[in-house]
């Protein structure tokens, strides 16, 4: 089978967004103005007996021993591979998570905010507020690489998901299987000239930090005010 080419990696500063749930205002603020939260944060997302569970015995399609421990954020890169959505998501499917990320906020906000905004759509209703806190992380090593790749010839990148995952899904258990892939650089689908990274290996999100605060506020139409908390 023929796969993408590779690249070498050495990209700082990824940006993966997580909804801050029901926190209040005040924890925002201090969580924003501390870089070094995120055990607190972790703490106050609370921990999920499904994560714990899979750190113990794994999941289908991840072995327990693939997981991090003892590392500041660890909670947040386990949680990642093992609290999995029905049907999936670009490159992973329900047996497996992947740590998602952006190479820019605004990247990151837009990946985020298409999706939450489909859930809006799908309930007819465009009213929400959701915080989302900045996880930062670094990067090294061979990614397979769709950069260069025409969108026409990819369907893993069609901008549409009944078409994109399944493929995507398909390439990424194939060059997880055979190729031994760390993971995928693609352009996003969500915003133009934006670059998202998935990564298929916990232990290569390095460096784990949070950086600020995002409000995404739906105030009747699908396009929500976004502000920083800094």
């Amino acid at each position: 089978m023929l796969f993408p080419p590779t690249s070498e990696l050495a990209q700082r500063d990824s940006i993966r967004l997580i909804s801050t749930g029901r926190l209040k205002e005040p924890v925002l603020l201090h969580l924003a103005a501390n870089h070094g939260a995120l055990e607190d944060l972790a703490a106050l997302e609370s921990v999920t007996n499904g994560r714990l569970q899979a750190e113990e015995s794994g999941l289908p399609d991840l072995d327990f021993r693939e997981l991090v421990f003892g590392r500041p954020g660890h909670t947040f890169i386990n949680a990642a591979f093992t609290h999995t959505r029905y049907g999936g998501n670009r490159f992973n499917d329900q047996d497996r998570g992947a740590w998602y990320c952006a190479f820019d906020a605004g990247t990151a906000i837009a990946e985020v905010s298409y999706h939450l905004t489909r859930e809006l759509e799908s309930i007819g209703r465009y009213e929400n507020v959701t915080d989302y806190a900045e996880l930062i992380a670094d990067f090294f090593g061979p990614f397979h690489d769709l950069r260069n790749v025409d969108r026409a010839d990819e369907p893993s990148l069609n901008e549409n998901p009944a078409i994109a995952y399944p493929a995507g899904q398909a390439l990424a258990l194939n060059l997880r299987k055979e190729a031994a892939s760390n993971g995928i650089i693609y352009a996003s689908s969500r915003r133009a000239d934006g670059t998202c990274l998935v990564t298929f290996q916990p232990h290569l999100i390095q460096n784990l930090r949070q950086g600020g605060i995002w409000k995404l506020e739906w105030q009747g139409t699908p396009r929500p005010t976004v502000t920083r908390h800094s």
